[in-house]
């Protein structure tokens, strides 16, 4: 029974990728592909949830890849803080698929004979419960390059100029951090004779201070890139918002977690202290401050969320930075919370799109009226993020801001306050949104009855980006207009309700969520659990 158990460490990782096989054996067939993905993400849901149960019950679970000791092979590892983000990541990718699938974007066509949405989705999810998942430097990577090489896919999914060319810009990016990413493990490698997470934790500490300090520096630059922290993050606004909804929903929820994983993963157990303190914090508090200011700056919904989503980064940046233990609970309670909140604000900006035919806020306007059940799915984790009370939002920034405050120093008291500012242009980037988006009446711009009916009119976020020839099946698929009822898809909405219900459900167990977030940063600060785990197999 053991035996069994210790195998569900592997499952988020080996189903995935089981099930993108079966899609691909399916070839042609959309139903069988889309069975098979739905059954596979909810099995790894479960699995997911039985590994946080187990591992907030009797401490990390490890599995050691084909039996292979851990100084030797591969070693996989579920503490209480991979085991969180396993959970909250397989819940938000199950959500996007759905509503993928309520879109259409998977669907077969004469530009897409064999649909490689679902196959690549599923490599996605794999390479995410990977990176998560991984007890060595190396098989980190491998994680980090099996959900980019899905990315990359994925953000050109349509093949649309625009995609082509952002895709392009977030494929070199990627390209030069991977490169980056090789040569700190060559350094550390070199330096300590392993790349094995428990036997660098002990290695590490035996060098020489300053070899000590180059190899943090790597590996904070490497995954600052990935994470999007500033002044590294100018390849996020230009390559998120030209992607399908879904993609982008997935990519602003979970990628840029992973680097911030990473962080705080190498940061808590491979060097702990203040080392390098005085440079996070200064990130952390440009991270937010620069983001959140690009976010008010703009007039698209979706470059406004992306910027916020830099901007939200820098919190969870700051708690890492404390290094203390009040600190990381904030930073996880907060992950935790912006992976769901920012998921469901994209999954409404496609929707914003369906709806009204674009996420210019000069040409959008009404929706409030015309859309009520959208307004709402909106204003909710609108709040949320803002940081509006009772909402979790606000409980994970009071964390963070008393850890700041109970740090006692003054770069840490600066931090605090761009927390404050941040959080108040947050509100007013928000507010923007809902004022000319969803109060006041429409603009000029926007698209009217007879562009609609015609088919002249092409929303930003449509598939292929083909302009219409007055069909009224492209019409009634892709848009609705104001003499029509203001319904929204069910199978975009419903997954869009579910997620924002999941963020509502953060707030109510606010409580129990932020113990199992300061039992996970005692874990991590104490490292020893961690290490004793992995080796004593």
């Amino acid at each position: 029974m053991n035996h069994i158990l210790e195998q569900f460490v592997l499952a988020p990782v080996i189903i995935p990728l089981l099930g993108a096989g079966i899609c691909l054996a399916a070839g042609r067939s959309a139903v069988v592909q889309r069975i098979v993905s739905i059954v596979t993400l909810g099995l790894v849901v479960a699995a997911a949830g039985i590994l946080l149960y187990r591992a907030d019950t009797y401490g990390p679970q490890t599995f050691n890849v084909g039996g292979w000791p851990a100084e030797l092979g591969i070693s996989l590892i579920a503490d209480r803080f991979s085991s969180l983000m396993l959970v909250v990541s397989t819940i938000v990718t199950l959500c996007v698929l759905l509503y993928s699938i309520g879109q259409g974007v998977v669907e077969f066509g004469r530009q897409t004979p064999l649909s490689v949405f679902y196959p690549t989705f599923l490599v996605l999810s794999a390479g995410v419960s990977n990176a998560f998942l991984s007890a060595d430097l190396f098989n980190l990577f491998v994680g980090f390059e099996i959900l980019l090489a899905a990315s990359y896919v994925l953000i050109t999914l349509g093949g649309t100029n625009a995609r082509v060319r952002s895709g392009t810009i977030y494929i070199i990016v990627s390209l030069i951090s991977s490169v980056l990413f090789l040569m700190s493990i060559g350094a550390v490698y070199a330096a300590t004779g392993t790349v094995n997470f428990a036997q660098l934790a002990d290695r590490l500490a035996e060098l020489p201070s300053g070899i000590s300090t180059v190899l943090q520096l790597l590996l904070l630059l490497t995954f600052a890139v990935k994470a999007a922290v500033f002044p590294l993050y100018a390849w996020l606004p230009d390559s998120y918002p030209t992607a399908p909804a879904p993609v982008t929903a997935v990519f602003a929820g979970l990628l840029t977690k992973v680097g911030i994983y990473a962080i705080l993963r190498t940061q808590a157990l491979l060097f702990p202290g203040d080392n390098l303190r005085t440079l996070l914090l200064w990130a952390s508090i440009l991270t937010m401050v620069v983001g959140i200011l690009g976010a008010v700056a703009q007039s698209d919904v979706k470059r406004v969320l992306s910027f916020t989503l830099v901007s939200h980064i820098g919190y969870m940046l700051f708690g890492i930075a404390l290094a203390t233990e009040l600190g990381t609970t904030g930073a996880v309670f907060y992950i935790a919370h912006h992976i769901t909140v920012q998921t469901t604000l994209f999954l409404v900006a496609g929707l914003i799109e369906y709806r009204a035919g674009t996420t210019n806020l000069d040409r959008l306007g009404g929706l409030a009226r015309l859309a009520p059940i959208l307004a709402i799915m909106f204003f909710v984790p609108a709040m949320n993020l803002a940081g509006i009370p009772p909402f979790s939002g606000f409980l994970g920034k009071l964390a963070l801001m008393e850890a700041g405050i109970a740090d006692d120093a003054g770069l840490a008291t600066l931090g605090v306050v761009a927390a404050v500012v941040t959080s108040l242009l947050t509100l007013y980037a928000i507010a923007k949104i809902w004022n000319r988006a969803f109060w006041q009446p429409k603009g000029e711009d926007s698209p009217d009855v007879a562009q609609v009916e015609t088919g002249t009119w092409t929303p930003a976020g449509s598939l292929h980006g083909t302009r219409g020839v007055g069909t009224k099946t492209q019409r009634s698929t892709t848009w609705t207009d104001e003499r029509e009822e203001s319904r929204l898809p069910r199978g975009m909405a419903g997954p869009t309700l579910l997620l924002a219900f999941v963020t509502v459900a953060l707030t109510v167990f606010a409580g129990p969520l932020m113990s199992y977030a300061q039992r996970a940063a005692v874990e991590l600060h104490e490292r020893q659990p961690y290490i004793e785990a992995v080796l004593s197999r």
